[in-house]
């Protein structure tokens, strides 16, 4: 039985924030891996100061955020698609603009990614929770058609003319970014670099996400695999500078303190036991 994955983010570099390294790690081990992105990017801001003379990012971001999405697939070594919506922007207190992702309503933006489920017919499906993972309107999106997908994709009845029907094992969602991989790292850092600069946004986020619920169920031994993360990430040079603290940490440390990537497995149609170390728990013992 070949195994698939596939991973729906709503923007193009999410992919490489949220579980790249743990895409590398399975495309070593033969899983075919699908990123989708649900929009292009077209409302994000350069991030990147080196980046403001570029003329290509000020004269045609969404093209050069596909170049850049193209680098990080090819970083990554995995199948990539569109969804084809346009950004939503993240402009707080206003409506999303119209016909832009999170305006669109979720019966119709749900549709072509049945047809991408249908088509790869994946075992895994990763996602972001009900808040989106952070209150991006995009991000929001992404949790609902996701999960919209997800059980139409295998009722005959909903969308008929998208393919076969499909069941997908098990969804799961992003838990990258969890206290307890905080907490390791920056004790980690506290002995091996006790004046390291690191130390002091480490220790802002513990206290950020003092009160954060321990929701992850599934972590994925992804350590060997932080250096494919790292140059998907620097693909996205409009939206990561190469040197951000928030992103790039010595992943020799990292893989010392805490050398997986996170997931919380919400549903699934096999049986596993907790805590998993592997996506296809279950789904292989059935193969």
């Amino acid at each position: 039985m070949t195994l698939r994955l596939m991973a729906v983010h709503a923007h193009p570099d999410d992919e490489s924030s949220k579980g790249a390294a743990t895409y590398a790690y399975y495309r070593s081990l033969g899983v075919e891996v699908m990123i989708v992105s649900c929009t292009g990017g077209e409302r994000g801001s350069i991030l990147n100061p080196s980046l403001t003379g570029h003329a290509m990012a000020e004269r045609d971001l969404p093209g050069l955020r596909r170049l850049e999405m193209q680098g990080a697939q090819e970083a990554l070594n995995v199948q990539h698609r569109w969804l084809g919506y346009e950004d939503s922007g993240m402009d707080e207190g206003q409506e999303a603009p119209p016909n832009s992702f999170a305006a669109i309503p979720l019966d119709y933006s749900a549709e072509p990614l049945v047809n991408l489920i249908r088509e790869f017919r994946p075992q895994v499906l990763i996602t972001y929770d009900e808040n989106g993972g952070y209150p991006h309107p995009d991000h929001i999106r992404c949790h609902e058609v996701s999960m919209e997908a997800y059980r139409a994709a295998a009722d005959p009845s909903r969308y008929p003319h998208t393919g076969q029907p499909w069941q997908i094992d098990k969804v799961y969602y992003d838990r990258i970014f969890n206290l307890e991989r905080i907490d390791a790292m920056y004790l980690a850092l506290s002995v091996a670099e006790p004046d390291s600069p690191l130390l002091e946004p480490l220790g802002a986020a513990r206290e950020r996400m003092e009160n954060y619920p321990k929701l992850a169920t599934t972590h994925v031994p992804a350590g060997d695999f932080l250096e494919a993360r790292d140059a998907a990430l620097r693909s996205h040079a409009s939206q990561v500078t190469p040197d951000s603290s928030f992103f790039f940490w010595p992943n020799d440390l990292v893989r010392e303190a805490w050398p997986y990537e996170d997931f919380q497995l919400v549903e699934s149609k096999v049986d596993t036991a907790m805590p998993e170390s592997d996506l296809f728990a279950g789904i292989q013992d059935d193969a």
